[in-house]
């Protein structure tokens, strides 16, 4: 298949239509749980539903949290490029959600905390908490501003609005509520059933994927600089995945929310299930979009300034004839972006209460949940200006995915803080110094590690791409938070040998 010289098809009538129904079942739905749960007002019903959900509405929330545009956009645009290896994620969703169940979970709900960081507190001093929240308030920000920047970049290629344009009307609309991951899923079936008959079925799509080292998964090469192998994929990304899952505050938050400890359990085996669907649904994606573009690539001729625009350029090419479809895949994408920014402001919100806020000034309960929903919206303001750094960064690197810059910040900040807490955790003999001590040698380190951009041939056909050079410096998926993580335990522990633990 060539790449069409017909202009570039764009939205029509039906396609606004689904797209707007989004927002208005979002929006409806953030509307009725306001005047419903109005009278609540503790800010144990506001931050964790009063420990009252159950474990289904808690998984499908973290999969449409942590399954953003990044992922709908990104991940297919990756398994396009670079081949079917990416699948591999699935072995470290599945090492992560088992260590997160079994073991850091069940240390917070017993814990009875709200925010994950005050367990640094008790567990070793104030200021390693404070340290910690920072850090991830940063991490959050950043990974925030990319998630909205995202969709905004699929929205400017299927209507035409400018690319601030739509990241202001990104950033507005998900400052108001989120939806579920079920528009996900249908966004991804309408590309998989109709790419699939345009490409002639799946044998022929597995055939031209065959042919063009597409599906050459399982690489074992040792060396931590290339790409994707096993070992990056499914050991570095359990790292990369413990601190974005096992310690993060948004995640852990609803966790607690359950009604027990079991439920909470059973909430991220469910969640996996979720992930592992959208993962494969997005490889499948992605090979669909090699078989279909095998001899000219749109990126290469001119058709898409960004890799991440490559899967909304493909939807339009191939769902441009049935109104709506079009509409409904972008949905897809706002989806996962609206619950994913949802989730961060309220945890941004609740860090900054419970760190920073609660220590210094006792109030009310009233006063509390108005205390909170102020910073809330305080936050949700503020996440529109984080685009535009995102913008800023990605002009400069314009051949790094999203998914690449996201996992890339998760690492470099996700990977201190997971061996703060591992430590913690499993090192009785840690004392506060050797804590503070290992931080302060692995946030510097990590994130000033510089990134260096794929220079792998390019040319009218992508047949090449996939035996190109690293593409990021040690900060790849999983290798910063392996990193961070190794350090941690090693430098903070040692300082056993020269003081006695004062504080547990």
């Amino acid at each position: 298949m060539t790449v069409s010289e017909n202009p570039v098809a764009t939205f029509v009538t039906w396609d606004y239509v689904v797209f707007a129904l989004l927002f208005v079942v979002s929006s409806g739905i953030g509307v009725f749980f306001a005047i419903k749960d109005r009278k609540a007002d503790t800010s144990k019903d506001f931050l964790v539903g009063g420990r009252q959900m159950t474990c289904v509405p808690v998984a499908l929330s973290l999969t449409a949290s942590f399954m953003s545009a990044v992922t709908v956009l990104g991940a297919p645009a990756d398994v396009y490029r670079f081949g079917a290896a990416y699948i591999l994620f699935g072995i470290a969703y599945s090492l992560m959600v088992v260590v997160t169940a079994e073991l850091f979970v069940p240390v917070f709900y017993t814990a009875g905390i709200t925010s994950t960081y005050e367990y640094l507190e008790l567990r070793f001093c104030r200021a390693v908490r404070l340290m910690s929240t920072l850090l991830y308030i940063m991490q959050t920000i950043l990974y925030t501003g990319v998630v909205v920047y995202a969709p905004a970049l699929a929205l400017n290629q299927v209507t035409g609005f400018n690319l601030w344009g739509s990241i202001f009307a990104t950033g507005t609309v998900c400052t108001f509520y989120c939806t579920l991951m079920g528009v996900m899923v249908l966004g991804f079936l309408s590309v998989l059933i109709q790419g699939g008959q345009r490409v002639g079925g799946m044998a022929a799509m597995w055939k031209t994927a065959q042919a063009g080292g597409r599906l050459d998964v399982f690489d074992f090469d040792p060396n931590p600089l290339r790409r994707h192998t096993f070992w990056t994929l499914s050991i570095g990304g359990t790292f990369t995945w413990l601190g974005i899952y096992g310690v993060n505050q948004s995640v852990i938050q609803r966790c607690i929310s359950c009604k027990t400890k079991t439920q909470a359990r059973l909430a991220l085996y469910l969640n996996l299930l979720g992930l592992l669907v959208i993962l494969c649904c997005a490889v499948f994606c992605g090979l669909i979009m090699y078989s279909f573009y095998a001899d000219c690539d749109p990126w290469t001729a001119g058709r898409v300034s960004a890799p991440d625009q490559l899967m909304p350029y493909f939807v339009m090419e191939i769902l441009g004839e049935f109104p709506g479809l079009p509409g409904l895949f972008v949905a897809c994408a706002f989806s996962g972006t609206l619950s994913t920014v949802a989730a961060s402001i309220n945890a941004l919100a609740t860090v900054t209460y419970e760190d920073f806020v609660k220590p210094c000034c006792t109030l009310s309960n009233r006063a509390t949940s108005w205390t909170i929903k102020g910073l809330s919206s305080h936050v949700a303001h503020n996440e529109l200006k984080q685009p535009v750094l995102c913008v800023v960064c990605v002009s400069c690197v314009s051949r790094v995915l999203c998914d690449q810059v996201a996992l890339s910040i998760h690492g470099m900040c996700g990977g201190p803080m997971l061996g703060m807490f591992t430590l913690g955790i499993l090192f009785p003999c840690a004392n506060t110094k050797g804590a503070i001590g290992g931080f302060m040698v692995d946030a510097p380190y990590l994130t000033s590690l510089p990134l260096r951009i794929q220079q792998g041939p390019y040319g009218g056909s992508i047949a090449r791409e996939a035996g190109g050079k690293s593409v990021l410096l040690l900060v790849r998926e999983g290798q910063a938070d392996v990193l961070g993580w190794c350090p941690s335990p090693t430098a903070r522990a040692g300082n056993k040998l020269f003081r006695p633990n004062r504080k547990g």
